[in-house]
C-alpha cells in the first residue's frame, strides 16, 4: 500500500511539476529570455525578432537573446522549443504555417505544433505574385486567360514545398482551373535568380523579396495577396477583386513551449505590444514591407484557426506534401 502511494504521489509530482515551477517565477522574466528562430540569419523570420528584441530588453528589464537554429524546414528548432521548460525562457519565433498546418504538411513530426502556446504575432505581410518580365500578361485575369491558352506550359517557382508560395498557386490554380507546374527550389533567392532569368514564369513571395527587380523594371508584379491594394504599388489589384474572397499572406509569431502559464504569455504579449507602439520600431519593420502587430495571445489563436481553415482543403485538394 504505501509501496503505491509513494509511487502515485511522484507521478502527480511529474505531472504538476513543470507547471508549477513555471508559475513560482513571480517575477518574470527574472533572467534572460531566449528566441529561437528555426531558419538561418538574415531573412525575415530573423530580422523581426531581432527588432522587436531591442525593444523588449529595457521594458522587460532582462536580456532578450535571438538564437538561430536551423534545419528541417524550421521543424528542428521548433521541436526543441516544444520540448523546453514551459516557463517563459525560451520561445520560437515562426511563420503562419508553423503553427496552422505544419501537421498536415509534415505528418511524421515527432512533435505537435499545436500545443505551442500563442504569444503574439509580431507582423503580418501579404503575398504577392511576381512574373518575369517578358511574360505576356499584366494582371491577374491576363495571366489566368494565357494559363489557360497554354495548360501546362506555364511554370511557377516555390520557396520549397509546403511554403506560402506553393500554397497560394496551388490555390490559385484550384480556383481558376488552370494547370501551371510547380518547380521548388530551396529559399527564396534562387527563386528569385531563375525568375530574373525566365528560366520560371511566376513566383508567389512576400514583396520585399522581389520588390527591387520590380522597380527596376526587371520583374512585374501581378497581384497582391492581401485583403486591400499596397500603398506602395496602389495600381496593382489583389486576388480578391478577380477571386473574391482569395487571401493570401503570412505573418511571423511568437509562441511559448506546451503548458506555459498564461499570466507568463500575456506578461510577454504585452511586453512586445507595447515596444511595437514605439514608433522607430514601427517605422523599421514597414521597411520590410510588412505591417507591425503585436497581437494578444487570444487574437493569435484566431489567426491560426483562420490560416488553418483557409489552407487545410488547399493541402488536401492539392495533396500538398513538406520536403
Amino acid at each position: 500500500m504505501l509501496k503505491h502511494a509513494i509511487t502515485g504521489a511522484f507521478a502527480l509530482a511529474l505531472a504538476i511539476g513543470p507547471a508549477t515551477l513555471a508559475r513560482a517565477d513571480a517575477n518574470y522574466p527574472s533572467r534572460m529570455v531566449t528566441i529561437v528562430v528555426p531558419f538561418p540569419a538574415g531573412g525575415t523570420a530573423d530580422m523581426l525578432p531581432r527588432l522587436v528584441a531591442e525593444q523588449l530588453r529595457p521594458i522587460l528589464g532582462q536580456t532578450v537573446l535571438i538564437e538561430n537554429k536551423p534545419g528541417a524546414s524550421g521543424n528542428l528548432g521548433t521541436e526543441g522549443v516544444s520540448r523546453s521548460a514551459p516557463d517563459g525562457y525560451t520561445l520560437i519565433n515562426a511563420p503562419q504555417l508553423t503553427f496552422s498546418v505544419n501537421h498536415l504538411l509534415n505528418p511524421n513530426l515527432r512533435f505537435d505544433p499545436r500545443t505551442l502556446e500563442p504569444v503574439s504575432v509580431l507582423a503580418t505581410y501579404p503575398i504577392v505574385l511576381f512574373a518575369r518580365a517578358d511574360l505576356p500578361a499584366n494582371t491577374l485575369p491576363e495571366l489566368i486567360a494565357y494559363a489557360k491558352a497554354n495548360p501546362g506550359k506555364m511554370s511557377y517557382a516555390s520557396q520549397g514545398r509546403g511554403q506560402s508560395g506553393h500554397l497560394t498557386i496551388e490555390a490559385l490554380k484550384l480556383a481558376s482551373g488552370t494547370d501551371i507546374l510547380h518547380v521548388p527550389y530551396r529559399g527564396s533567392a534562387p527563386a528569385i535568380n531563375d525568375l530574373l532569368a525566365g528560366q520560371v514564369d511566376i513566383l508567389a513571395d512576400n514583396l520585399l523579396s522581389g520588390m527591387q527587380h520590380v522597380q527596376a523594371g526587371k520583374l512585374k508584379l501581378i497581384a497582391v495577396g492581401g485583403k486591400e491594394r499596397l500603398k506602395s504599388f496602389p495600381n496593382v489589384a489583389t486576388f480578391s477583386e478577380t477571386l473574391p474572397g482569395f487571401i493570401t499572406d503570412t505573418w511571423m509569431a511568437i509562441a511559448a513551449p506546451p503548458g506555459t502559464p498564461k499570466e507568463v504569455t500575456k506578461k510577454m504579449s504585452d511586453a512586445i505590444a507595447k515596444a511595437l507602439q514605439q514608433p522607430e520600431l514601427r517605422r523599421r519593420i514597414e521597411e520590410l514591407q510588412a505591417d507591425p502587430l503585436g497581437s494578444t495571445p487570444e487574437q493569435m489563436a484566431a489567426m491560426i484557426k483562420e490560416s488553418h481553415d483557409r489552407w487545410a482543403p488547399v493541402i488536401k485538394q492539392a495533396n500538398i506534401k513538406a520536403e
